[in-house]
């Protein structure tokens, strides 16, 4: 029994050091950020973490500014059948506003946002708390030695101490079993998040490691092909499957949007939106055009089992209004140096007030060189400087955090010389600021201007 209580206590000992692989992962238990373009509105759209299940799904509108008040009907649907609803009032001061709704089991979910006009989906994954194949042998090793524990203390009290050794052997055994399961289980990898490698499913998401033990399979996907084209005030991009043809709808969340589109007009206005998704492959954002030509057009998605994609096409678009992206005039600190060498773009807004947005600190769109129509420009880039590490924060932090900057920095290698536009932008009182700039990179041998 002496030996017996000194495995235990080693098997104590262990298992205490071992910190349990959850199967859902850190990013597909945390808060769930998605900018959308709805209308004359800029949201972002936060999810906050789902736990536990069945439980409420606490959601965050951010406005911005000049985003019009109004109601905005939130629906968690499952299966195509609505769960749970809610109404979040936008008011016109920018900011967050806040809706409960609530999930009755973990696997795939859509979250559609209707504002009386249109209706835009997000789908999401709610994980399940599960445990690995070492993990249930090793609580299921315990259990049993418990047991038989119990039966070695009977049979020894009421028939002697030789009877016991049957019942004590199976507790060393059971014993061996849990302290070997519980030191594999810290040394096996979780298997993908359902949602990220593989479509999700109930079954898959509840039980992921039952796709590590079939056979492997290859969940790589074609790439994306895009055509955009105006309806009405939107610009609708079609997005089909470059082997098939079908839509494709199987988009994830990254840099906290389902798809970043970026246009650039023929006099080089950027729009740096947001679209969102009305049904499968099919993604608009409102967009007036305030001049006649043919317009950049650039998407940037990834795909489940795809990886990142950079989509670029032309649209051409009539005029149909005058307005055109606020820009702003900000002190840019330019070290360019020849082409195919590291340059570096700081921006200084001058105070430590500046917001996350998109999870990042800044974005730089680059896109040239420009020789002729701004459409055929070869290099686009989408440049990020990263947020700086919060204290006490597991999350990234969203848009109610203000204490970053002043100087936001951008470091870019330009692939070819010549003249390049510019924009940087950054977040500030809930506006997106955008800085327009040019930029002349040299040939290598060259003098930088």
């Amino acid at each position: 029994m002496r030996a017996i209580l000194v495995i235990l206590c080693a098997v104590g000992f262990a298992w205490g050091g071992t910190v349990p692989a959850l199967a859902d992962g850190a990013p597909g238990a945390g808060d769930i950020q998605v900018a959308q373009t709805m209308g004359d509105r800029e949201l972002t759209v936060v999810l906050r973490r789902v736990e536990p299940v069945p439980g409420p799904v606490h959601v965050d509108v951010v406005t911005h500014v000049g985003s019009p008040a109004g109601d905005l009907r939130l629906r968690l649907s499952r299966d195509g059948t609505a769960v749970s609803e809610t109404t979040v009032r936008l008011t016109a001061e920018p900011g967050f506003h806040t809706g409960t709704l609530r999930v009755d089991g973990p696997g795939p979910w859509e979250l559609a946002l209707d504002d009386g006009q249109r209706v835009a989906t997000i789908p999401f994954v709610v994980p399940a708390r599960v445990m690995s194949p070492p993990q249930n042998a090793a609580y299921g090793g315990f259990v049993a030695a418990g047991a038989l524990m119990l039966v070695t203390l009977v049979v020894a009290l009421r028939r002697g101490g030789v009877a016991a050794f049957a019942p004590a052997a199976g507790v060393v055994a059971a014993l061996a079993v849990a302290v070997t399961a519980a030191l594999l289980s810290s040394s096996v990898p979780p298997p993908p998040a359902p949602g990220s490698d593989l479509d999700p499913t109930v079954d898959n998401v509840t039980d992921p490691y039952a796709n590590a033990r079939a056979a492997a399979v290859d969940h790589s996907r074609p790439p994306v092909n895009l055509v955009a084209t105006a309806v009405g005030d939107d610009l609708r991009l079609a997005l089909t499957d470059g082997s098939t043809g079908r839509p494709v709808d199987d988009l994830l969340v990254h840099d906290n949007a389902l798809a970043h589109l970026g246009v650039v007009s023929p006099s080089g206005k950027l729009w740096h939106l947001h679209p969102v998704r009305v049904g499968p492959g099919d993604y608009r954002a409102k967009l007036v055009a305030p001049e006649p030509g043919r317009y950049a057009v650039a998407v940037e998605i990834a795909r489940r089992g795809g990886g990142r994609q950079l989509l670029r096409t032309t649209a051409a678009l009539t005029a149909s209004g005058t307005a055109v992206p606020a820009t702003e005039d900000v002190d840019l600190d330019r070290r360019i140096a020849a082409a195919g060498s590291p340059s570096t773009v700081t921006a200084r807004f001058g105070a430590d007030d500046l917001q996350p947005w998109l999870g990042m600190l800044g974005h730089m769109v680059v896109v040239g060189p420009v020789t002729g129509e701004v459409a055929d420009a070869p290099v686009w880039a989408h440049v990020h400087a990263m947020t700086p590490p919060a204290p006490g924060m597991p999350d990234e932090p969203d848009e109610s955090v203000a204490a970053f900057g002043p100087d936001v920095p951008f470091t870019y290698t330009f692939p070819l010389p010549g003249r390049y536009l510019v924009w940087v932008q950054a977040e500030r009182g809930y506006a997106v600021r955008t800085v327009p700039a040019v930029v002349d990179v040299p040939a290598a041998g060259g003098a930088a201007r």
